[in-house]
């Protein structure tokens, strides 16, 4: 599982045994020994790179496990236990891991740079205003578009959704699809984007249902044409993480992440381009974005130290973090100062891919729960490939999300 997987749904089942650790050769503090868990990134030279940061601790003593698997359910039970890591890295932490007490408070780690965190994805980590998470990276999906293919066509780069249904099915040829949203036709990838895009929201601030409107049934109405004109490329070799379905001239445009526009520039030069999902009806574009963050067990033996360390790595050592985000894979620094200065953001595509992450960014909200999740994408998916009616789908969805977020708040 590549940092790709930051955005998708968290998978699977089963504690799996740890993978190496640190000989943590850092001078250490008195017999203080901190345990931190990553993912399995599969980028080459991250797991090296983390084992360097934490070798290079002089307070404690740091070891690193590496994780392969279904690394968010591993850590989920390993919260439960005594045995679980001082540190680790969480898609979250969730509203659940906060309510339940399993993760510290780390507002004081960021007292006086929270706001150089891209607020997005800050704000998924914060629950009644105190911070649970640091994030380390910024992950963001985008549209990319083949420019030549688009130019013969004669088709503009879509900046509404209706354009985009109007682009995809031009651009569909006999042996090209106009777009590719995944091999499930989007409703895994897309999540509240489309809601987004339209002017909606899946969550108010006050912790109501946000797409309780008439605007949220046109806009995924519009996504099943998609379906039904036939423009979709279905069943590609790699899905919709995987650039290789639009390297390879399958699709004109596909949806995909940031993380793939270094192999995308390389094949394709300067012959593709990039965009938010376009708005709907009085919306705005919208990108989705999300972050794995550093978070600490209420149930370490060493609290304060292991606090001290997250600050260091994650707040203090910002040549760290931009080495984190850019070295290895291509990721925004979660600092919005660092990432104003990586060079290779600065230009082209990514400079364009961090202004929509600026401007028009998203990330789920804490109280959109699995529940809520498994509702809104059953549905959305009812309606992308089956044509079901949205206003129906949509009203059934409203009523479980309702009952699940008041179930969340009052629990909380």
């Amino acid at each position: 599982m590549s940092r790709r997987g930051v955005l998708a749904a968290a998978a699977g089942a089963g504690l799996l045994a740890a993978c190496g650790s640190n000989t943590g050769r850092g001078s250490g503090g008195p017999g203080v020994s901190l345990s931190q868990w990553y993912h399995q990134y599969g980028e080459a030279g991250t797991e090296q790179a983390v084992r360097r940061y934490a070798a290079g601790y002089k307070k404690a003593r740091v070891s690193v496990q590496w994780r392969p698997g279904n690394y968010d359910q591993q850590t989920a039970a390993a919260l439960l236990t005594d045995s679980g890591p001082d540190v680790f890295e969480v898609n979250g932490p969730t509203l659940d891991q906060i309510q339940g007490g399993q993760v510290l408070d780390l507002t004081e780690l960021v007292a006086g740079v929270e706001d150089d965190f891209h607020p997005a994805v800050l704000g998924t980590k914060t629950y009644r205003g105190r911070i649970y998470g640091i994030p380390q990276v910024v992950d963001m999906q985008m549209l990319y578009y083949r420019k030549s293919l688009l130019d013969d066509a004669g088709v503009e780069p879509p900046t509404t959704l209706d354009a985009l249904v109007e682009a995809a099915r031009t651009l569909t040829t006999r042996g090209v699809k106009g777009l590719f949203l995944g091999n499930d036709g989007g409703a895994g990838v897309l999540g509240g984007t489309p809601l987004y895009a339209a002017g909606l929201r899946l969550v108010t601030d006050d912790g109501k249902v946000g797409f309780d409107d008439p605007a949220a049934a046109r806009t995924l109405g519009k996504l099943h044409r998609l379906h039904a004109d036939k423009s979709l490329l279905l069943g590609a070799p790699g899905d919709w993480s995987d650039p290789s379905a639009f390297l390879q001239g399958l699709t004109a445009m596909q949806w995909s992440g940031l993380w793939a526009l270094p192999q995308i520039e390389k094949e394709l030069g300067d012959d593709f381009g990039v965009l938010p999902f376009p708005r709907d009806g009085g919306g705005r574009p919208s990108v989705p974005v999300g972050a794995y963050g550093a978070a600490v067990s209420a149930r370490s033996r060493h609290k304060e130290s292991a606090k001290e360390y997250v600050k260091w790595l994650w707040v203090e050592r910002t040549d760290h973090q931009q080495d984190f985000a850019l070295s290895y894979g291509f990721h925004i620094p979660a600092r919005i100062s660092l990432a104003r200065k990586a060079t290779r953001l600065r230009t082209g595509p990514a400079a364009e891919a961090v202004r929509f992450a600026t401007d028009h960014g998203y990330s789920q909200p804490l109280l959109w729960t699995p529940a809520c999740q498994t509702a809104y994408q059953d549905a959305l998916s009812r309606i992308i490939k089956d044509g079901a009616g949205p206003e129906g789908e949509l009203r059934a969805v409203v009523r479980k999300v309702s009952a699940e977020l008041d179930r969340v708040k009052k629990s909380s």
